[in-house]
This record gives C-alpha cells, sequence and structure tokens, in this order.
C-alpha cells in the first residue's frame, strides 16, 4: 500500500534522513521507533511532501506521490494526524470535523463518529481549544476518520496525555486497525507501539537500522536498549 524507497531529505542543507525504506500493508499497523531526533517525524512529513525530499521514492497504491501536492493527499485515502494535533483552538468540535471538506459529512457519518467518541458528541458545540489533551486527541483522530482514509500516519497520539486516557486512545487506535485501515505511527511509548503493531523499525541518525515483529524486539532486550535506551 505504501512503499518508502532510499528516502532522502533536508532542513535547509543539513540532512535529515539518510535513504530511509520501509512499508506499510493494507490493514498492517507499523510503527517507526527511535530516540528523540532520529528523524521519525521528518519521514512521516517527508512522505507526505511537507518536506522537501532530495531522493528516493514514496508510492501510495502504486502511485508515485513525487508530483502529488500535499492537499491532495487526503483524497487518495492517505490520512495524516500531527503531532500537537492540529486541531482550531477557536472553533467548535463540529466545525472542526466538517472544516475543509467540500461538502458537510452524511448525518450517518457524523453519528456513527460521535457514537464512537461520545466525549466529542457531549462537547459537539464547545470550542476545541477548551478540550483536555485527550479529548483533542480523539477529536484530531474523528477529524481524520471523516475522510474515510485508507491509510493513516499518527505522530506521537499519546504525548502529554494524562495516563487514564492513554488506554482509551490506544483502544481507538487498535479499533482503527480492526476495521481494515492501514496505520503507521511514531510512538514514544514504545509500551503502546508494541501493543498495537504488526512490525516494527527502528530509527537512528536519519536512517531505518532494524525491523522486527514486536515478539522479537521483546526477546531481544540489547536491540530494544541500544537504539531506543528502554528496557521492556
Amino acid at each position: 500500500m505504501l512503499s518508502v524507497s532510499g528516502l532522502t531529505a533536508e532542513i535547509g542543507r543539513v540532512p535529515v534522513l539518510r535513504g530511509v525504506t520501509l512499508s506499510v500493508e493494507p490493514g498492517e499497523t507499523v510503527a517507526l521507533l527511535g530516540r528523540n531526533g532520529v528523524g521519525k517525524t521528518s519521514t512521516l512529513r517527508a512522505i507526505l511532501g511537507l518536506l522537501r525530499r532530495t531522493g528516493g521514492t514514496v508510492t501510495y497504491k502504486g502511485q508515485d506521490l513525487s508530483k502529488v501536492p500535499a492537499h491532495r493527499l487526503a483524497s487518495l485515502g492517505l490520512g495524516y494526524v500531527p503531532q500537537g494535533r492540529g486541531i482550531f483552538p477557536l472553533l467548535s468540535v463540529e466545525e472542526n470535523l466538517c472544516l475543509g471538506l467540500t461538502r458537510r459529512p452524511s448525518k450517518e457519518l457524523l453519528d456513527e463518529l460521535f457514537h464512537r467518541f461520545p466525549r466529542l458528541e457531549e462537547r459537539r458545540a464547545q470550542a476545541a481549544g477548551t478540550l483536555s489533551g485527550g479529548e483533542q486527541q480523539m477529536l484530531a483522530l474523528a477529524r481524520c476518520l471523516i475522510m474515510q482514509p485508507s491509510l493513516i500516519m499518527l505522530d506521537e497520539p499519546t504525548e502529554g496525555i494524562m495516563p487514564k486516557l492513554v488506554a482509551q486512545i490506544r483502544s481507538e487506535i487498535a479499533e482503527i486497525s480492526r476495521r481494515g485501515i492501514a496505520v503507521l505511527i511514531v510512538e514514544q511509548n514504545v509500551r503502546t507501539a508494541m501493543k498495537l503493531a504488526n512490525r516494527v523499525y527502528l530509527m537512528e541518525r536519519g536512517q531505518v537500522v532494524a525491523e522486527a515483529t514486536p515478539e522479537k524486539l521483546k526477546s531481544s532486550p540489547e536491540l530494544v536498549h541500544r537504539y531506543l535506551g528502554v528496557s521492556l
């Protein structure tokens, strides 16, 4: 579904990606892990064309994305929830959900989303900026799902969220996968990533240095400690 091969990118003249290669198959959840500053967010942004690519290829459903502007990717079924959520704080929850759509979503689709995210239904007329961090993340997920994507890229979806809501966000991401939507997730919470992912890529210094299943990583503590600096 998504294939990235030899992807390179720079910020200014500083290389941030040095030949990243990865793939995501239909319905699969893939985690991209590594220490801070190794290029995880830059990889997502380069895939989307938000960071200028200097080499390599990115294809989605067999289509080369090199000539596709970022604002057209949602219409191709590629969703993105950025780090920091990217909501519009002065707009209501419902206005955030409908923003950017060419037409108002059907009542059935809105009802389905509000059924999945009851906290949002309770606050549908409330300014998004008054929501808690966890509620804002739910809104960001719902706003992405309303576009009915085939693949969603999530950048640090549990960052800054109260622990009691992390499990709920994790459950929602698992439900997205169960519905057949592919997921590429960047996540600092290694245990969350391991619970969600079918496969894991480890990054260091702008490169993918290892690929493994969560089961293999659990049996390779030296690999986890070397690239992630944690113990499972």
